[in-house]
């Protein structure tokens, strides 16, 4: 038996990483919490609100329910014992625990997510190569020019324009939901019914990063094309298309490896609009939902869940950092 095994490098610089998210996660945790008791009403003044003969002793008995009552610091403790012991909280308003709603959301949150960011990603960087290869050519300028329009156009306004084009006038695409409940499809045809109804949030979604990724990607590829060492391919007598593939594109993917692990956090606050305009039953509709209905535990459970999902994005994106130059190494 061999005592002095140590783990791999790779796992030990991990293992270093989530433990350095804790204290970021606990600081994330006090920033929301007290951002959110800054906010005028609470989930109390909201149930009595909706009563017809809501009268003070009522609104008191709310807030004793809810441990509303107490003093700001003291409710903060509290919460955060209770996410010590990974208790999320309860949801008053859904009489659902705050864990089981977000779950319950969450699959369609990553379905929309990832599908659009791989769309984003792929659509991007073969835009960005196409058009690094002939700089200000007639192609150049055509996808130069359809990304600052993507770029500057309200998500919405392209939800919306969506909607109306392809529900309203055409009758194509279903224009809400994540699938026909009553159609009641099993197996391969409700996943073409999902799919059905992915189209058009995804391609909203998509549209903004597809704009970032391909003036990102066309701006690191002629970087990469001024280096010496493809100047030395050049010289060696490789053709265009071998130096493009695989000396110039790899090194050039760093800084959209880099663009993608910060965008992760905006696409979240993305899928809020989005999820909202074509009524998909995600966690940012869900979020949308609870601050409208001041539903703070359950409100903080999505940033908390938002907030952990950004950081396993950043330490993904350090490893295929490594995986892309193997210079570069976690330690």
């Amino acid at each position: 038996m061999n005592l002095s095994w140590r783990p791999p490098p790779t796992l030990r610089w991990l293992g270093r990483r989530l433990l350095k998210a804790l204290p970021l996660l606990l600081a994330v945790v006090v920033f929301n919490f007290i951002l959110l008791k800054l906010a005028p009403g609470d989930a109390a003044e909201v149930l009595a609100g909706e009563s017809a003969a809501a009268t003070p002793e009522y609104l008191a008995e709310l807030r004793a329910r809810f441990g509303l009552d107490q003093p700001v610091h003291q409710q903060l403790l509290a919460y955060v014992w209770k996410l010590a012991q990974l208790d999320l909280g309860y949801s008053f308003r859904h009489n659902r625990s705050v864990l089981e709603l977000i779950l319950g959301r969450l699959p369609a949150t990553l379905l929309l997510m990832v599908t659009g960011l791989v769309l984003a990603v792929s659509l991007g960087a073969t835009l960005g190569v196409l058009a690094s290869r002939k700089v200000n050519g007639v192609r150049d300028n055509l996808i130069s020019v359809g990304a600052m329009l993507a770029f500057a156009t309200p998500v919405f306004w392209i939800g919306l324009m969506m909607i109306v084009v392809f529900s309203v006038h055409l009758g194509w695409l279903p224009s809400g939901g994540m699938e026909s409940i009553a159609a009641g499809h099993e197996g391969l045809a409700r996943a073409l019914d999902i799919a059905r109804h992915m189209v058009m949030p995804v391609l909203t979604l998509a549209l903004f990063y597809v704009a970032l990724f391909t003036r990102m990607m066309r701006a690191s590829m002629l970087e990469v094309f001024n280096q010496d060492f493809v100047t030395t391919a050049r010289a060696k007598g490789l053709s265009e298309k071998r130096i493009t593939l695989r000396h110039v594109l790899r090194n050039a993917l760093l800084p959209m490896v880099t663009l993608v692990g910060v965008q992760i956090g905006t696409m979240l606050g993305g899928s809020v609009l989005v999820e909202t305009v074509f009524s998909w039953p995600g966690l940012g509709r869900l979020a949308f939902e609870a601050v409208y209905q001041r539903d703070i535990n359950l409100l903080l459970g999505i940033l908390l869940l938002c907030s952990g999902m950004v950081i396993v994005a950043n330490i993904v994106v350090d490893l295929a950092y490594s995986w892309l130059d193997p210079r570069i190494r976690p330690v």
